[in-house]
């Protein structure tokens, strides 16, 4: 398979080439990026000299460099994206540009060049929030509640017209929060777990009775991986392990691991249009056989270990300013 992946150098998309690359020697991957402040080429460090791998730094809004690198592939996986919600409501242009524009870009190029399968990452916060006990199924109206929700929500109305329209099927994703290595140290786990070994507090918003499903990455990379090489082109996929806990719960696993108390918890004001509970439907891609490989307390514990052990990664990005220290909360 000939692979082209957007945004490689994110959090999910770097676990997700790594994965790739394991799944056979027939695999070769294109990673296109603009290492924006998330994007981190030191986190494909362990395989930039794979000859199955090559890395363009490059935006998916430029569209004469997407058709030139899409020539080449016949499979992509759209990860670029403008990610975190704070930072949307702070400059939410720049999320329409990248999320909305950019998707279209790779959408149109892998149209033109009849790339055989395309699928694209989007998020389970463009269902909104939704009281217990429910859960939102892949068919459910999207109702967005942030730019940076929105704006992965227009993407998926965009690669949903690609079917009726030019009869080409493009597959989405929506994926519950992730945590695990390389994540960026402004989102809630990594923050926690760099500002406790620090000696810092951890912030929380509101009463911390947000209720999110946490993935971990890994396990998301194979899901990712099933569905690209498996799933229905055209369908839409919810991906999620089940594992609902509060913001609250969160801190106080976290705290736990490091043996300290509740005096370390800052809480902060509320954000605006925070959702109060995200939870999806996973039926369809468990069918597909997919199963979470790892527990969440095992994976919380390897996620605090690897942050101990790859200080040379996370530190430079904190001492850079570059981690927000507030309490979001996504993957």
């Amino acid at each position: 398979m000939r692979l082209l992946v957007t945004g490689g150098a994110g959090f999910i998309g770097s676990n997700f080439v790594r994965y790739a690359l394991g799944a056979g020697d027939s695999v070769r991957i294109t990673n296109l990026d603009a290492l924006t402040y998330a994007g981190n080429p030191a986190s494909l460090h362990d395989v930039a000299d794979d000859p199955r791998y090559r890395f363009v730094h490059g935006d998916v809004r430029d569209a004469a460099l997407v058709d030139e690198l899409m020539a080449d592939h016949d499979a992509v996986v759209n990860f670029a994206a403008e990610s975190h919600v704070d930072r949307s409501i702070d400059g939410p242009i720049v999320f329409l540009d990248t999320n909305v524009t950019g998707a279209g870009v790779v959408f149109d190029a892998a149209r033109r060049h009849h790339v055989e399968r395309v699928l694209h990452i989007s998020t389970d916060e463009v269902y909104g929030s939704i009281e217990e006990p429910g859960s939102f199924a892949e068919g459910d109206a999207l109702e967005p509640n942030s730019p940076y929700a929105a704006s992965k929500a227009a993407a998926d109305l965009l690669a949903r017209s690609y079917g009726p329209t030019y009869g080409f099927p493009i597959t989405v994703t929506r994926t519950a929060n992730n945590f695990g290595p390389y994540h960026f140290p402004e989102k809630v786990v990594p923050l926690f777990v760099t500002n406790l070994i620090d000696g810092l507090k951890v912030p929380l918003y509101g009463d911390g009775g947000n209720v999110r499903d946490w993935t971990y990455v890994l396990d998301n990379a194979a899901a990712q991986w099933l569905v690209l090489t498996e799933g229905s082109p055209g369908a839409v996929y919810n991906v999620g392990a089940g594992n609902e806990v509060t913001n609250r719960e969160l801190t106080q696993a976290i705290l736990d691991r490091f043996g300290v108390g509740e005096d370390r918890i800052e809480y902060v004001p509320d954000r605006p249009g925070h959702d109060r509970r995200y939870s999806v439907d996973t039926t369809r891609i468990r069918q597909l056989g997919w199963t979470p490989a790892i527990s969440f307390e095992a994976a919380l514990d390897a996620t605090i270990e690897w942050y101990r052990d790859n200080e040379w990664w996370w530190r430079p990005l904190k001492e850079a300013g570059a981690s927000h220290r507030r309490g979001g909360v996504r993957a």
